[in-house]
């Protein structure tokens, strides 16, 4: 299918063209059915204890929870090639919500059972999401758009193992008991979704011309009759089937966390439940930039090594996933587990992101095909590596290492994607035409090529941003093996304030600091930290009493330095060297300059 008027860039502040209104309403609709298809996670010690469920039935509901997905994705793949991503997502949107409202019914393991699996089918939203932006965005810039899109939607894994505690506090704080409160936070994660799923009908299109319906009608695109056949074509490719497997080894890893995270941080490191949450919900509020990078770093090797660029970056985001995976199941200590796990995380998306910056151009014509079988093979790992958690023989520390190894050992298989070269050349003339139209215009901005990225341009700022980053993040793992001492700093009397403030610390320093570290969306990373520095800048003076401001009270005077670097930084932005830079730089760079 070849698609007209794709847009050649990312507008992330802009909801004027269609093309970044389908980005938006697609990771935000995913972000809602990620955080619903997870929802229950971060409450399973209370559902566990309160229906008496088993290890081998904690296990089961998790492969239930992602094996239904599997064959919904594989379905809605061929539905969107026929009737259009915008459609498919409203049903998706406003079915799904059922099974998401009605766990609350639950009364013992069998119900429960029934509606973890009914619940999984909401995660072939993936699916349009990859869909809906790769006929959107042109060569040039649809890995990063993919990445994002679904890096964000991810996001939604994450933020729920810290909300949802939250949301179930917030409902036994209203006189709702234990049983109660987490069948009602399930019912409002269900209802939200539903809305959205009406919202993506009235404020999307399929493509950037129109809607399915229209276009064929104007017979500007092929009829459903042409589309027939076109499920076979892509099961007939084998680079299909590899890209399901390297797809299992990552995507099927982050689901697989996000089922058993919280759970392995109670029961191996002795966290409550509020902190354990916390601390899973790290590993996937990463996608915040962590699958965009995949993509963008995708999008970068393909200027220079073409389509087979983008499957190299793939073979190294997935083997260095399993390395670390590897030393992640040997850390015994929460200080260096954490950290670890970030690593681990980072590389997890990064391959995700480089896997659906290949997807689009394996075969156009069936293209929902294509994404749905991907995407259905990181079901199939989830559900692999879901029956060695169930395993009794097994403890989470070996079935991690098992699947480290498993991950490492996948990253060979990214050797059977290749490309014809009349596949390169036809990629590389649209990859042309789509520069060449960014760069037209781009024509009466001002140009950025005076300053090149690159340790030459180091300028102190830049060194003490990426520094000041790194202690953000130390700081921030610091307070989560230590959280009573930073609830007890802000003193009592909050309530669930207390924590809620505690996480958003925890948050801003661990997520925020990467961020200034790298250089991606720095302003708003140092705005975030900056106001809990400011926070912090009250509490010591406050808490200054008799002290001079110039003499003993040295954390008032470090934490007012920090403060005022971070708004430094917001007025500043980020230097040559950061992420923040390249990507601004790109739109105007001319093909000499990536020769």
């Amino acid at each position: 299918m070849d698609v007209k008027n794709k847009a050649t860039s990312i507008d992330l502040f802009s909801l004027k063209t269609r093309p970044m209104r389908a980005f938006h309403m697609s990771w935000f609709a995913f972000f809602l059915c990620f955080f619903a298809w997870f929802g229950i996670a971060p409450l399973m010690a209370v559902v566990r204890d309160e229906l008496h469920l088993s290890k081998e039935q904690v296990g089961n509901t998790i492969i239930a929870s992602v094996a239904i997905t599997i064959v919904a994705r594989l379905f809605i793949g061929w539905l969107c090639d026929r009737i259009g991503p915008r459609l498919a997502y409203t049903f998706l949107l406003v079915l799904g919500s059922l099974p998401v409202m009605g766990i609350g019914l639950a009364t013992d393991y069998l119900s429960f059972l029934f509606f973890r699996l009914g619940i999984g089918t909401i995660g072939a939203a993936f699916v349009i999401t990859q869909y809906h932006t790769s006929v959107m965005f042109a060569p040039n810039c649809v890995g990063t758009a993919n990445a994002t899109s679904a890096g964000w939607g991810n996001l939604g894994g994450g933020v729920t193992q810290m909300v949802m505690p939250l949301v179930m506090a917030g409902f036994v704080a209203l006189g709702f008991a234990d049983e109660r409160s987490w069948r009602l936070s399930m019912v409002a994660a269900g209802a939200v979704c539903m809305l959205t799923g009406l919202a993506y009908y009235k404020f999307t299109t399929d493509l950037p011309d129109g809607n399915f319906r229209e276009l064929r009608e104007r017979g500007e695109l092929p009829g459903v009759s042409k589309t027939k056949g076109a499920f076979m074509m892509a099961v007939k490719d084998k680079r299909v089937w590899a890209l399901f497997l390297v797809y299992a080894a990552c995507f099927g890893i982050e689901l697989t966390i996000n089922n058993i995270a919280a759970l392995y941080y109670m029961d191996y490191f002795g966290l409550g439940l509020k902190t354990a949450g916390l601390v899973a919900g790290l590993f996937g509020l990463m996608n915040i930039f962590a699958r965009t990078l995949g993509g963008y770093v995708s999008d970068k090797f393909v200027q220079k090594h073409g389509l087979v660029g983008r499957v190299r970056w793939l073979f190294i985001a997935l083997f260095i996933e399993g390395i670390a995976l590897i030393f992640f199941s040997q850390m015994r200590v929460i200080a260096l587990a954490i950290p670890m796990m970030i690593v681990f995380s980072l590389f997890v998306q990064m391959s995700e992101g480089a896997t659906y910056s290949v997807v689009p151009f394996i075969n156009k014509r069936a293209l929902g095909a294509v994404a749905g079988i991907v995407g259905a093979g990181g079901n199939m790992g989830a559900v692999a590596a879901g029956f060695l958690f169930r395993s009794e023989s097994l403890t989470y520390p070996q079935a991690l290492l098992i699947l480290g190894g498993l991950v490492t050992l996948a990253s060979v298989v990214t050797f059977a994607v290749s490309f014809a070269p009349e596949e390169e050349e036809a990629v590389a003339r649209e990859h042309a035409r789509a520069m060449e139209a960014r760069r037209a215009a781009m024509a009466d901005r001002r140009p950025l090529r005076d300053l090149i990225p690159g340790l030459r341009h180091v300028r102190p700022m830049d060194a003490l941003r990426v520094y000041l980053g790194i202690a953000l993040v130390v700081k921030g793992i610091y307070f989560i093996a230590n959280m009573s001492e930073l609830e007890s700093t802000l003193g009592e009397g909050l309530g669930q304030g207390q924590t809620m403030i505690a996480w958003s610390v925890v948050f801003a320093h661990v997520i925020g600091g990467a961020s200034l570290a790298l250089g991606f969306v720095t302003r708003v990373a140092a705005f975030a930290n900056a106001v809990i520095m400011l926070g912090a800048v009250v509490v010591h003076l406050v808490g200054s009493a008799g002290e001079s401001l110039l003499g003993s009270n040295l954390d008032f005077q470090f934490t007012s330095f920090v403060f005022f670097t971070l708004v430094l930084l917001v007025w500043r932005g980020s230097g040559p060297l950061s992420l923040d830079h390249l990507l601004r730089l790109d739109d105007d760079r001319g093909p000499e300059a990536v020769a």
